[in-house]
């Protein structure tokens, strides 16, 4: 018999299809709370924030951010263009006010708010918010580049621009930048628009292969590893380079060569990183980026048509050599006067921020503060708002040691009445330095074994990686005390009498080394230093404290050509001459003057494997031999430094 079906009631066909009831139910949409596109109202603000992009001749926009100040009219326009990223060098606070927007890298800003400049930062193609390629100091249009386009047109380009869309405007436009930034306005130089009306250029990059970022004298600069890869893996700069020691002497120590490490890295996928390794001489892929060469050979043509203030820091740990080298480059074809040198006590940037000290060094006066207020704001002034006259002499020098303001009639001169003479200072017997040549009863040479397995470090270690973050010291190491090298057994250290009288320096120091070496390459590092007396009782910490005035190094291979690079003659005297960087400065009575020569700097300098190789870059580890040194002092073989004295 089949039981019947009960009816199921409405309740409980509720309880027990109810979740998938619910589940297959239309759900109400729950609306997002922000807007699409929000929109700021910063109508207290005492500025507004205009992004562009700004087409260049080939199509190519440019991410360009303008600050405007509420209220301009008949406003100049200060112009920065960067690889370093314009969003950041425009965003150090999020505020109503121009200042803390621009506080930081950008700390021109007193001289920006108060004189009521339009501020302008734009990356340079292919970084950050820029459309097109990146190439690492993009040269100007010819053998280096087949393109239309270069550093000189996009400023051109940007410069036109501006000045057709920004109504704030008086038509006037300046230009300014550090390092790449300060390279930058030297492009503009180039094929200046006829509104760029003043450029400064502060510790450009000029020359890569004869004293900047790459190399010196043919040593290349093996911690700038990190720079490159930092600008040239991303657009954005998103892929940092990683420490792998604590001690940057035992990464570069550890991996061999320079380029064994770099490829270790993925390095080879960086073309700038493949055009250095292809290039280690001074050939013509250096040559024709030369700024101070392509710079003159533009005013060849005609004047310097833009003034132009040259910025200078004596203690720049990055680009020591570049805005002296376009100084002697163009003043003595400056027929107009529109060229100015500023130089001071800061390092690579320090103009820009507090200059009352350095390291151990103090000044007794912010000379970054004096340089901005009493030479970059008038020099501006002049030239981007109309007036009145700026009254500056053609150099404005800080002298170190007397911590003096010079202002001089030209460089190297001390002024008007004084002159430069090149005075040999020669390295004699018993580790002596004097002004009398050797005799011929002194012993002959001095020597040291040079081992690449201990190279000498270039500053106390653990040595840190470069870079200008918190805590790290790279920007100061020019001042570090030379004790821990003038200690070593394979380093010489020369030092004088105490000096009776001031002996002031002004110019660039000159090695004449006359030496030899038992193997077939070798590096030759000379360095210019004052001795401070045992006891300083207004500063103790610096007695006895040996301060760098003015070092470089020499690659001697290319001792006969820099082009060519040539194996040496084991255990023949040889002379390697080779200029230092430009120092000011004075030797107080009761100081002593020291040279010290080495054959490593590490690792700031890569390694030479002291065995001729066709590239350093690819030495293997049977190459790096040890050697000895030798520095001759005799007559006829006399080695010395040539110093820039005032008399």
């Amino acid at each position: 018999m089949s039981m019947a079906r009960r009816p199921v009631s409405s309740s409980l066909l509720a309880l027990l299809l109810g979740p998938a009831l619910l589940a297959q139910a239309p759900k109400a949409a729950l609306p997002s709370e922000m807007p699409a596109a929000f929109q700021e109202a910063t109508g207290d603000w005492d500025y507004t924030r205009r992004v562009e992009m700004i087409p260049m001749r080939d199509g190519v926009k440019l991410h360009t951010i303008i600050l405007v100040p509420k209220g301009a009219k008949g406003a100049p326009i200060l112009l920065t263009r960067t690889p370093y990223n314009a969003v950041e060098l425009t965003s150090h606070a999020h505020s109503a006010h121009l200042g803390p927007v621009l506080q930081g890298y950008d700390n021109v800003t007193d001289l920006i708010v108060e004189g009521g400049y339009i501020r302008v930062v734009q990356d340079v193609r292919g970084k950050y918010g820029s459309e097109g390629d990146y190439v690492m100091n993009r040269p100007l249009r010819g053998p280096l580049n087949g393109t239309a386009v270069d550093h000189s047109t996009d400023t051109y380009d940007t410069i036109d621009w501006l000045v057709k869309h920004l109504p704030e405007s008086n038509g006037r436009v300046g230009i300014l930048g550090i390092s790449y930034d300060g390279f930058l306005p030297l492009m503009a130089l180039v094929d200046p628009h006829p509104a760029l009306k003043a450029a400064v250029p502060m510790n450009p990059m000029v020359d890569g292969w004869r004293g900047d970022d790459w190399f010196h004298h043919g040593a290349f600069r093996a911690q700038n590893l990190s720079y490159i890869y930092d600008q040239q893996a991303t657009r954005g700069g998103d892929v940092k380079w990683w420490t792998s020691h604590f001690d940057d002497y035992d990464m570069f120590l550890q991996a061999g060569s320079t380029g064994a490490l770099a490829k270790r890295r993925g390095m080879d996928q960086l073309g700038f990183w493949r055009k250095i390794a292809e290039h280690p001489s001074y050939d013509s892929f250096w040559q024709q980026q030369a700024m101070d060469r392509v710079l003159a050979e533009r005013t060849g043509k005609g004047p310097l048509t833009v003034p132009t203030l040259l910025v200078h820091s004596l203690y720049d740990a990055e680009d020591l050599y570049g805005a002296i080298a376009v100084w002697k480059a163009l003043k003595p074809k400056d027929s107009t006067d529109l060229l100015y040198l500023a130089m001071g006590p800061w390092n690579h940037g320090g103009q820009i921020g507090d200059g009352s000290s350095l390291g151990p060094l103090k000044f007794n006066q912010d000379t970054g503060l004096q340089f901005r207020q009493s030479v970059l704001k008038p020099f501006l002034d002049q030239h981007l708002k109309g007036g009145p006259k700026a009254d500056l002499p053609p150099v404005s020098a800080f002298e170190t040691g007397t911590n003096t303001w010079r202002k001089l009639l030209a460089w190297p001169m001390a002024g008007e009445g004084s002159a430069v003479q090149a005075t040999p200072f020669y390295l004699r017997a018993g580790l002596v330095v004097s002004t009398t040549p050797p005799k011929a009863d002194e012993g002959p040479f001095d020597a040291y074994v040079s081992d690449p397995a201990k190279p000498v470090p270039f500053r106390a270690r653990p040595i840190q990686p470069v870079g200008y973050d918190k805590g790290l010291t790279w920007p100061q190491w020019l001042t570090d005390d030379q004790r821990e090298a003038s200690g070593r057994t394979d380093v010489l250290a020369y030092v004088s009498a105490p000096l009776k009288e001031p002996l002031r320096l002004a110019g660039e120091p000159v090695a004449n080394l006359v030496a030899a070496t038992s193997g077939t390459d070798s590096d030759w590092v000379v360095k210019v230093i004052d001795v401070y007396p045992d006891e300083v009782a207004s500063q103790p910490h610096m007695g006895g404290f040996q301060l760098m005035v003015s070092a470089d190094i020499f690659r001697g291979r290319y001792r006969e050509s820099l082009a060519a690079p040539k194996a040496l003659k084991p255990d023949a005297p040889l002379v390697y001459r080779f200029a230092l960087p430009s120092a000011n400065h004075v030797f107080l009575p009761g100081h002593r003057v020291m040279v010290q020569v080495q054959s490593s700097w590490f690792p700031l300098y890569d390694r030479n494997p002291q065995t001729f190789v066709p590239n350093i870059f690819f030495a293997k580890p049977e190459d790096y031999r040890p050697a000895t040194q030798r520095i001759f002092h005799a007559p006829g073989l006399a080695s010395c430094v040539e110093l820039p004295v005032v008399k």
